[in-house]
């Protein structure tokens, strides 16, 4: 049975510099359904808030529109060196923390590339014990960990599902992130059946560029995927006109 897709946004870079109000305001009025919070992009919904801040944001999405989808870490776990992963992780955690508080479903988190000098099996290892030990830490707090299929060498599908394989925790997912290096000969197909079992969120960019946007959207209705499709494209001089423009193109390709 085929699922309806929704829209949701990125708040990089499209949204950047706008506040917690403008985010949710502009996005009920450009007619999005969700958003994900990313780091350092101006909403001031970081781990360093007080519990009282938390509340109100909480609240405020809770009387909105707009659902709370996630929070966009930039955590990242492909580092050769111990400490610099462990303080990652322990970053991590607070955002897991953040998101419990406010009601966010997910934590984004990354690989940011393949180090020089390190068997590739060797970062896989190190990347995947981190998502393990997150995933338990998640599991106390009901929030899931997503995978964004990112960085030079990790954004390939093949290493993202050899780390996906050695993590095995249901709440440890991946956030599609529509690279051209998803594309084999003109199609996704086989590289999206690889990550299909983890998918739990997607990000998608500039839909005028080529990528086939109207094969993810249908393979992602037939796979059974009933969550949000993130816009995450280039900051726009008209953000407000660039947003209706996105939903109506988005809406063209992804009807079935």
């Amino acid at each position: 049975m085929e699922t309806e897709l929704k829209l949701g946004a990125v708040t990089y870079n499209v949204l950047r510099g706008w506040d917690l109000e403008n985010v949710i305001t502009k996005l009920e009025e450009a007619g999005f359904e969700a958003v994900e919070l990313r780091t350092g992009t101006g909403h001031g919904v970081e781990p360093d808030i007080s519990e009282q801040e938390r509340a109100k944001v909480r609240q405020r999405f809770a009387n909105s529109r707009i659902r709370l989808w996630g929070l966009g870490s930039a955590c990242e776990f492909h580092s050769p060196d111990d400490a610099e992963r462990a303080a990652q992780v322990a970053l991590a955690k607070r955002f897991i923390d953040l998101a419990r508080d406010v009601g966010a479903v997910g934590v984004k988190v990354r690989p940011n590339g393949l180090p020089d000098n390190v068997p590739v099996d060797t970062t896989v290892l190190r990347v995947a014990e981190c998502l393990r030990e997150l995933g338990y830490y998640a599991e106390q707090h009901k929030i899931e960990v997503w995978l964004e299929v990112h960085g030079r060498g990790t954004q390939e599908p093949k290493v993202i599902e050899q780390i996906m394989t050695a993590v095995d925790h249901p709440l440890v997912g991946v956030c599609w992130n529509s690279n051209p290096t998803d594309i084999i000969d003109g199609s996704i197909r086989e590289n999206f059946e690889r990550l299909r079992p983890w998918i739990k969120s997607v990000h998608i960019n500039e839909l005028a560029n080529g990528y086939p946007w109207r094969e993810l959207f249908t393979i992602l209705r037939k796979s059974g995927y009933d969550r949000y499709t993130l816009m995450e494209a280039q900051q726009s001089c008209e953000p407000e006109r660039f947003m209706r423009y996105y939903k109506a193109l988005w809406r063209e390709l992804s009807r079935p």
